[in-house]
């Protein structure tokens, strides 16, 4: 191999394996050994025996020490092109994946997923929203930016503004501040109101993309609101952890015959209430409820109203310490739906978090309908939408989990 200009770190056989297993991630206490390093700066990894591994950005402040780039030797970082081609294959790749208007209001870049650790950047129409947990690739944004402008506007697509949605507390493990704002770059504009309006499966959404959740919609339910539509003509719906509305909506537009949308927050239940009149659905109510009171308070008076039930949760666990309680949080909701459920009814069930994986998920469910005594007749698995793609080897990017089942 000829020189390269990089500093030389070296990771143990069990990081070696990590690596070659398809992850992407070198942690600090797999180093070995290591030449001089500045945080952001790139940096390759060997073997102990000496083996190329891959080449990523170094940041002493993080637990995760490197982020690997590329594990392609002949990678070279200095002049900016590598960007901006994985920029280009991440959008390119979008542009197949979301076809027509889809392409409008999707994610552009999943950070490790699209070789860009760190990055998500996710499209509103003529807005980007932007953020960034990894140093290196902040370091290097203004480029970054730039080149996913260019790229946009190359394809007849037009970009008004890019708004940063650096609020997240992970930064601080990177060393980073956290802020949020407009990015002031040529020929962007900083002075909009921070909303915008999107279509999403033929409905109106006002995104808040400024001060919303994450950066502002959960762009990640696309399709699986679509396969709820699918299934509710005809039905009675009661959605759980509505949000926005959207899997109600979805479900009258599919032609059920009333949604109820459920949120113990007020301000969710006032967001899907007006997301309803933008779209002039009149089929729905509207309950600021705990789901978890409110599905026990329903089974205990006897009323079994609802044909479809939709579980739309939070993730219950955002870390491996908490796994317990959350598989009993998921189980506690699903029993309850299942006993609410008529026979032949349709239950929609899903969980967020990657630290409850496919058969840990699948588990509780089943643990659920022994207790409810029921079966689960399934329909389809499904998971985030190919926007948020899944990269084998990365479980971390494999985090959805949607199952429809009728309860028999």
């Amino acid at each position: 191999m000829e020189h390269r200009p990089y500093p030389r770190f070296t990771v143990s056989a069990k990081c070696e394996k990590f690596l070659k297993s398809g992850h992407v991630w070198v942690y600090d206490n797999e180093i070995k050994d290591a030449s001089p390093c500045e945080d952001g700066e790139i940096a390759d990894v060997y073997s102990e025996k000496g083996k190329y591994l891959g080449s990523g950005f170094f940041n002493s402040h993080s637990k995760i020490r490197i982020r690997i780039l590329s594990k392609d030797a002949n990678c070279r970082f200095e002049d900016g092109s590598f960007f901006l081609r994985r920029i280009s294959y991440a959008v390119d790749y979008r542009r197949t994946v979301m076809p027509g208007s889809d392409f409008d209001c999707c994610r552009l870049i999943f950070g490790e997923a699209d070789g860009l650790p760190g990055l998500t950047v996710d499209r509103y129409g003529k807005i980007l929203v932007a953020q960034c947990l990894c140093l290196g690739m902040d370091q290097r944004k203004e480029g970054i930016y730039r080149g996913l402008v260019e790229k946009l506007c190359s394809m007849g697509e037009e970009i008004e503004a890019i708004y940063e949605r650096n609020d997240v507390t992970l930064r601080k493990s990177e060393g980073l501040t956290e802020y949020t704002g407009f990015f002031a770059g040529k020929g962007l504009r900083t002075d909009l109101p921070g909303k915008t309006v999107i279509t999403e499966n033929r409905l109106l959404y006002e995104v808040d993309y400024a001060k919303g959740q994450k950066t502002g919609f959960f762009l990640d339910q696309k399709y699986n609101r679509l396969a709820v539509g699918r299934i509710a003509k005809d039905k009675t719906v009661l959605d759980c952890f509505t949000h926005t509305g959207s899997f109600a909506m979805n479900a009258v537009l599919g032609g059920a015959k009333k949604a109820t949308a459920v949120d113990i927050s007020s301000d969710a239940i006032a967001l899907a209430r007006a997301n309803a009149e933008r779209n002039g659905i009149d089929r729905m109510e509207f309950v600021t409820a705990d789901v978890f009171d409110l599905l026990t308070e329903l089974y205990k008076t006897g009323s079994h109203p609802y044909d479809l039930i939709i579980l739309d949760p939070p993730a219950f666990t955002k870390s491996g310490g908490t796994v317990r309680r959350a598989y009993a949080g998921y189980k506690e909701i699903n029993l309850k739906a299942m006993k609410l459920l008529p026979r032949g009814g349709y239950l929609a069930t899903c969980s967020c978090s990657h630290f409850m994986p496919q058969p840990l998920f699948e588990r509780m469910l089943g643990e659920a309908s022994a207790d409810a005594g029921v079966q689960l007749k399934q329909i389809e698995m499904r998971q985030q939408a190919p926007d948020h793609p899944i990269l084998r080897g990365v479980p971390e990017t494999d985090y959805l989990k949607f199952y429809l089942f009728q309860v028999v």
